[in-house]
């Protein structure tokens, strides 16, 4: 039997040795459906259907005769996919004399990441297909200069999927340079770079190359398309990223973190667009917030109220003063009030409010908690989402869109003046769940399912005993 060790090399000298045995035309015709497989798996991992499944074995171990007799079906179920999403092709523009390599590559989404994406749902397949993936179970917390039996084991694992340079398959004791590629896979996925390995990053670990390759492809799929229809420029909200971005002519002018909902008071996934910048905003105080939050404060501290600049109105609008001791006793009963925060520096909103229209009175605001950005689980707020640039976006929307440019100067200088102000024309906002993704510097980053809301059944494919076998080219 292969020491397990050595077995990624075995296999890849195996391929090539192999590849070389085979007749020059066998290899050709393999060659001119690379593209072709790579769509078909593509599409198969986001999608499952019993069609795609054989049209995957038919390229991948189908006679030349098979392959010929399907090839025009095969690229027009390809095509189909990305036309009922509303993606175009070049595929589209061919004429009738186009090679089938040339057809193959003009089904490609016309998109800066797609080659990155198949470039790793290929080397996810190979090893879905060449490695068992057991369970790394240490049994507690592993930090640098431990020694554990599953330190050789963690380390292999890094070694493969990109996140260590090399794999010292005798060692057991947890070295700084490993400690280096924890932090890089750490960092990719999320989560707080510290070298220590605890449950979430074994819960990483243990993601099988299958449940990987499921997760990216279904949320390239799902980005790509929605992508597709945007009209620019826009404002992105990736929910389990904990990112914003503001994109303009087909560039990003400003990336942020960003705060969102706990889970169980989540920012929902929703289309808006902003119409007003509030500069100084006050803060109304939402109805479960004040009954959850804010009268606890007010029970234990009667001071409270005053101490964070609230003012409090009956629903006539007139305001309410009580002693410290009259308002822990109204915050122990049904509490019929409106309470307001003034502007300045507690007020939880912060400095600017960018207000859109919608039914959950969700808005992007500022907030004067700024150490909260340096958190890797931003998954903090009431439902309302908070950005970190908040100044910079500010700026934009004043060059760009805001209509009294004379009194937005003015008022930057000024705390506790509220100030609405107009725009020019709206700007879209958008709030998307994508889990996974390629990034600009070619890496796969992956961020938890912080609402619980992937199906656990949707990262199981069609069939488990017939699985298409990795693409490895």
């Amino acid at each position: 039997m292969l020491n397990k060790s050595k077995r990624p090399v075995v296999v890849s000298i195996i391929s090539l040795w192999l590849i070389c045995l085979l007749p020059s035309s066998s290899v050709q015709a393999s060659e001119q459906y690379n593209n072709l497989t790579q769509h078909v798996l593509l599409q198969y991992l986001a999608e499952p259907t019993a069609e795609r499944q054989k049209y995957l074995a038919i390229l991948q171990s189908g006679s030349a005769a098979q392959q010929l007799e399907y090839i025009d079906n095969i690229q027009q179920s390809v095509a189909d996919f990305w036309h009922k999403k509303q993606v175009s092709l070049a595929f589209d523009t061919l004429d009738g004399h186009a090679s089938v390599i040339d057809k193959n590559i003009a089904l490609e989404p016309a998109v800066d990441d797609y080659l990155g994406v198949i470039n790793y749902l290929r080397k996810l397949m190979w090893l879905a297909e060449t490695q068992e993936w057991q369970a790394i179970e240490p049994g507690g917390l592993l930090r640098p200069g431990d020694g554990h039996p599953s330190i050789k084991q963690i380390s292999q694992r890094l070694w493969l999927l990109g996140d260590a340079n090399e794999y010292l398959a005798d060692e057991v004791v947890y070295l700084p340079t490993l400690a280096e590629s924890v932090q890089r896979f750490q960092s990719r996925h999320g989560l707080k770079a510290d070298a220590v390995i605890g449950p979430r990053t074994l819960f990483w670990l243990n993601q099988t190359p299958q449940q990987r390759a499921t997760m990216l492809a279904k949320s390239f799929v799902e980005k790509t398309t929605y992508l597709s229809q945007l009209p620019q420029p826009y404002l992105l909200i990736n929910i389990p990223a904990f990112q914003m971005v503001l994109v303009d002519d087909d560039q990003v002018v400003l990336s942020s973190k960003v705060i969102v909902g706990k889970p169980y008071r989540q920012t929902p996934q929703m289309t808006g667009q902003i119409s007003n910048i509030i500069i100084n905003p006050t803060w109304t105080v939402p109805r479960q917030l004040l009954t959850q939050d804010i009268l606890p404060h007010v029970r234990q501290n009667g001071h409270y109220f005053t101490d964070k600049r609230f003012d409090v109105f009956d629903y006539e609008g007139n305001r309410i003063d009580y002693t410290p001791q009259q308002w822990q006793q109204e915050a122990r009963g049904r509490f019929p009030y409106r309470v307001v925060q003034r502007p300045g520096g507690d007020n939880a909103l912060g400095r600017y409010k960018f207000h859109f229209n919608n039914d959950q009175n969700i808005y992007l605001h500022d907030t004067p908690t700024k150490s909260l950005f340096a958190q890797s689980d931003r998954d903090l707020s009431s439902g309302c989402v908070r950005i970190e640039k908040i100044q910079q976006l500010a700026d934009w929307f004043a060059n760009r869109l805001v209509i009294d440019k004379r009194t937005w100067k003015r008022l930057q200088a000024n705390y506790t003046k509220t100030q609405w102000f107009a725009l020019s024309s709206t700007l879209p906002v958008h709030m998307v769940y994508w889990p996974a993704w390629v990034d600009e510097h070619h890496l796969a980053q992956y961020r938890d399912d912080i609402y619980q809301l992937i199906p656990p059944q949707s990262l199981n494919l069609l069939s488990q005993k017939e699985q298409p076998k990795g693409v490895v080219q």
